[in-house]
């Protein structure tokens, strides 16, 4: 359905305000910041702060203007990031486009996982196998990637004529390149189970990493040959944390609407074997995960797992240049076997956001990493925060905490 005109005011009024934000001079200082970082220059440890389930306290639906629905689900997203121009003061480019995404899928893997759900609101599901046995690994199929063309220009043409005078309106393709390899297995094989098959079935586990190693490869493949890939040398978020603005990408030659792998970043990881030996780890998951990576113009690798003791193996991975740094690593060992080798992606603990909010201990925890890693190329990212107690100016004080203490080192 068309947006009607009074929702069409509102959003070309947020999207103003988003272009206004756009064009301080601040945001070229911070794009030209990345740029450097992610050469691994030293410059400040960088910020970022992603709110990510805190978001619905943050923009709950109530704070919308718009009636229509499509106009509420544009709405939100300007909003969004209009929070971090008043609210979240971190290292964030603002930038004056919109994103139109290409419409492209594909046919899935064969199976779909399945998960026992739980009785509360926002409580853990449990693990529901549907590969029980060697054979059920048969059920599996190689996705075929599928693009709409027809679909894809209606979503361009729809925003262009809505905010196409206001924001650069840009289609993008597939853009955001991440392997998942054992979170899609074990959705379907159950975590508790994958741990015993190293142990029991451990040909069971090669073949189904083999698998979805040979699957992802035909993906990458498909998506090249069609034509859907876009560069993310730009604010596209890159690994689990900083973006992708960089001077070496794409290649020097490269065909702009031919983008290979080697002009992109991409990035993996395996969060479900962070307390996995780096044996292990190795064996099940970094050999197909570096081959996967191997391709591509700039990597970067881990999650919320506990990279601490398994670094050697990690920087082997080609073209390696951002390494994700947990809550639960040991910040000073991994500092002293990374030194400036790859960014350090700091992931601080998000528990501070909740229960006694109290900034002085926030600031000698960040303190002490930034302490450690002072032959670093630092960058800090706050995510994973469920909740912040319904309290927005919490984000604003961890924010410009960490940019005080950013600036000092």
């Amino acid at each position: 359905m068309p947006i009607e005109a009074k929702d069409r005011t509102v959003l070309r009024d947020l999207a103003q305000q988003l272009a206004e934000a756009a064009a301080q001079p601040v945001m070229d200082e911070r794009r030209a910041m990345w740029k450097r970082h992610n050469r691994l220059e030293r410059v400040r440890p960088l910020v970022m702060v992603f709110p990510e389930g805190s978001w619905r306290e943050l923009l709950p639906q109530s704070a919308l203007i718009c009636e229509g629905e499509r106009a509420r689900e544009i709405e939100w997203h300007l909003r969004l990031r209009l929070f971090y121009r008043d609210v979240i003061p971190d290292d964030s480019v603002i930038e004056a486009e919109w994103i139109v995404p290409m419409a492209i899928g594909d046919t899935g893997w064969g199976i779909e996982g399945k998960q026992k759900p739980s009785a509360q609101a926002e409580g853990a599901w449990a693990f529901d196998p549907v590969i029980t046995k060697p054979s059920d690994l048969d059920k599996l199929h190689f996705p075929e990637v599928h693009y709409d063309h027809d679909e894809t220009q209606r979503r361009y043409r729809e925003m262009r004529d809505l905010l196409g005078d206001i924001l650069d309106v840009k289609l993008k393709g597939i853009a955001h390149i991440s392997f998942h390899l054992l979170y899609l297995y074990t959705r379907w094989r159950g975590l508790e189970q994958v741990m015993l098959d190293m142990y029991e079935e451990p040909q069971m586990l090669h073949d189904a990493m083999a698998f979805l190693e040979e699957g992802h490869h035909r993906l990458v493949k498909q998506y090249q040959d069609m034509g859907l890939f876009s560069l993310n040398n730009d604010a596209t978020y890159q690994s689990t944390g900083g973006f992708g603005y960089t001077t070496e990408l794409p290649l020097e030659g490269h065909y702009p609407n031919r983008i290979t792998p080697a002009d992109m970043w991409a990035s993996a990881e395996a969060q479900e074997f962070a307390a996995v030996s780096p044996e292990m780890h190795e064996e099940f998951a970094l050999q197909y995960e570096r081959r996967l990576l191997a391709p591509f113009g700039l990597n970067g690798y881990g999650c919320c797992e506990d990279l601490t003791g398994k670094l050697d193996l990690v920087l082997t991975i080609p073209n390696i240049r951002r390494i994700s740094i947990s809550p639960f690593a040991d910040v000073e060992r991994c500092a002293e076997r990374l030194g400036s080798k790859a960014i350090f992606s700091w992931k601080p603990h998000p528990s501070h956001l909740v229960g006694d909010f109290n900034p002085a201990q926030i600031r000698d925890y960040i303190r002490h990493t930034l302490e450690v890693t002072r032959g670093c190329i630092v960058e800090m990212s706050l995510k994973d925060t469920h909740t912040c107690e319904h309290r927005p100016e919490r984000f604003t004080q961890w924010t410009q905490i960490a940019r005080d203490l950013a600036e000092d080192y």
